[in-house]
């Protein structure tokens, strides 16, 4: 193709003396030999070239300005398929670009940078311009005016004290601007070290010991609070308020963030202040009440009077764990604290404050893992006096018991069997609140339909009768309605909010026959079938007792009348009765008649 027009082309000067000119070639395809050429002249002579160029991409062309000071230039390219040109008139001290400033150096305070530069600027009046680039990435610039001085310097306020910065400078022409000049060299500056601002975040534990206390304190930085420098101790300071006696202190190295102090049964103010090598910050401010006499049987840090501690549950959440508590209007802050590894002795006490107006919070920490119980307390604070409120226990996700309960006793019935298994630990070492236990129980063939009981279903479609125990103290459980003589499959499982375990370790019992029936089936075949038997085999005997073929007054049990008797001869009354015939056994009974 033949070549496009120069792109971009321009003119300018760094010192009033050369004049350097550049433009951006655009693509024709052809090469070696038949690469495009410029040549660069005065447009009112063209056959007098300033220079020639075989560029790529990027080119630019200098020469010597002499005095002249309006110019007009050309430039043209060429290659075997055509030419094309471009056109440049220009004032050259309306084309002054200055070189960038070189050798810098600062000065520093606590707050303020001032920078410092030599420059030749020949005769022509400039301006400047610096930019401070922040820690946190924000740029700041700064516009000042020339002086007349070679010595350049520019004060950059209002910094942070013991922080590092970059900052750079260039110019421009201040009559007529035409471009800044590049910047210089990047020049990294730290403040010089400052009194530290803001307080320190400051907790204790406290355990009652024999005369008196151990104190456990803690402190660590609050994003409000700045160091300006770097610590290099802490400083500890009580004393007892009662009696006014002398302060105690005691200073600590920065690589420490806790201590324990012995302190008396009396009320104490407690003060921690960081150092750096210019001062103290402010102090941190903790009072102790006072503890009663009994405080060894007392936890001092939840002693609350007679008023009785709120304890509850909380939930995991996807953030955390979701502490709520009872909002009070005396208080103007509350504290969380807890343990981030709570099997550790002593443990990592953390702590986390919040304002008067809020009554409920997710906590939050990488070492939080499910399956782990964690303890929170929550004290409400007034012009530095610390109580505690409320106790809450909770998990970040519950998991399944780690076993099950153990069955010592299995009592059966025909129709009913009675499981007894031991106490069950329900404290901190369960990765879960045990809430109750789950009593599974299905014939060895065939489902179950047991009444009272809810069908439950477990991998390959085998159906089992579902109890719940909600109550996690219980230690014994009876499954009534079994059938005699039947084997069944059983098993107890604990179940917390995490679930339970895999339902895999049955238990076999078998129910034995009905006493109760197999004394009915005696009564009902066997007794009447003896009762026949001696009949028969006393048949006669049976006959004449029962029914003889002349009733005997004294044999007969049917005929015992008590009315009428002759000695010891029972006499059968005959009254209303006809008889068929009438027999004379003796004519000496029949003369007694």
């Amino acid at each position: 193709e033949p070549p496009d027009t120069p792109k971009d082309f321009s003119c300018q000067t760094q010192d009033m003396k050369r004049v350097t000119c550049t433009w951006t070639e655009g693509e024709t395809y052809l090469y070696g030999q038949n690469s495009p050429r410029y040549t660069l002249s005065k447009t009112s002579s063209q056959k007098m070239a300033l220079c020639k160029e075989s560029c790529s991409k990027q080119c630019s062309c200098s020469w010597d300005i002499g005095q002249q000071r309006i110019w007009n230039v050309t430039v043209t390219v060429e290659n075997a398929l055509g030419k094309k040109t471009a056109t440049d008139v220009f004032d050259v001290k309306h084309r002054m670009c200055p070189t960038a400033p070189s050798q810098i150096w600062e000065d520093s305070t606590d707050t303020e940078i001032t920078l410092n530069w030599n420059y030749e600027k020949n005769g022509i009046e400039l301006f400047w311009q610096t930019e401070v680039l922040q820690p946190d990435g924000k740029v700041e610039l700064h516009n000042i005016s020339d002086v007349h001085s070679r010595h350049k310097r520019v004060t950059v306020r209002g910094l942070q004290p013991y922080t590092e910065y970059t900052a750079r400078v260039r110019c421009a022409v201040a009559k007529h601007f035409w471009r800044w000049s590049e910047w210089s060299q990047p020049l990294t500056v730290r403040t010089k070290e400052g009194t530290p601002s803001g307080k320190l975040d400051i907790w204790r534990e406290i355990t009652p010991v024999l005369g008196g206390r151990n104190v456990t304190l803690f402190w660590k930085k609050t994003p409000s609070f700045q160091a300006n420098g770097k610590i290099i101790s802490y400083e500890v300071t009580w004393e007892k308020l009662e009696d006014g006696s002398k302060p105690e202190s005691i200073s600590f190295s920065s690589v420490y963030n806790s201590t324990r102090i012995f302190i008396n049964n009396h009320s104490y103010r407690i003060s921690i202040m960081a150092k750096n090598s210019v001062n103290f910050s402010l102090p941190s401010v903790l009072i102790i009440s006072g503890a009663p006499d009994n405080s060894r049987k007392i936890l001092f840090c939840s002693f609350l009077g007679t008023e009785e501690l709120k304890k509850g549950r909380v939930n995991g959440t996807d953030d955390g764990i979701l502490i709520s508590w009872e909002p009070r209007s005396i208080y103007d802050s509350y504290i969380i604290d807890w343990c981030n590894f709570p099997s550790l002795q002593p443990c990592d006490l953390q702590w986390k404050k919040f304002g008067p107006n809020t009554s409920s919070a997710v906590i939050s920490s990488a070492a939080f893992v499910p399956g782990v119980r964690y303890k929170f307390r929550i004290y409400g604070s007034v012009a530095n006096k610390a109580s505690l409120l409320e106790r809450k226990i909770g998990y970040l996700r519950e998991l399944p018991p780690l076993r099950d309960p153990t069955v010592r006793k299995v009592d059966l019935t025909y129709n009913s069997v009675t499981l007894s298994w031991d106490s069950y630990l329900t404290n901190e070492s369960q990765p879960g609140f045990v809430r109750g236990y789950h009593v599974y129980v299905s014939p060895i063939q065939g489902n179950c339909n047991l009444k009272g009981s809810k069908k439950h279903i477990i991998s390959g479609d085998s159906e089992l009768c579902k109890y719940t125990i909600e109550n996690p103290e219980e230690r014994s459980y009876t499954v009534e309605h079994l059938m005699p003589n039947t084997k069944y499959k059983i098993v107890v499982k604990a179940f917390t909010g995490g679930g339970e375990t895999q339902i895999d370790d049955f238990r076999l019992i078998d129910t034995p026959y009905n006493s109760n029936m197999l004394y009915f089936v005696f009564l009902l075949v066997i007794v009447p079938t003896l009762v026949t038997a001696v009949c028969h085999w006393k048949m006669k005997w049976v006959k004449e007792c029962c029914c003889p073929v002349i009733p005997s007054p004294n044999k007969s049990k049917v005929l015992s009348f008590q009315e009428y008797k002759i000695d010891s001869d029972r006499v059968l009354k005959i009254n209303d009765c006809i008889p068929d015939v009438l027999a004379m056994d003796s004519n000496t009974e029949a003369q007694k008649l």
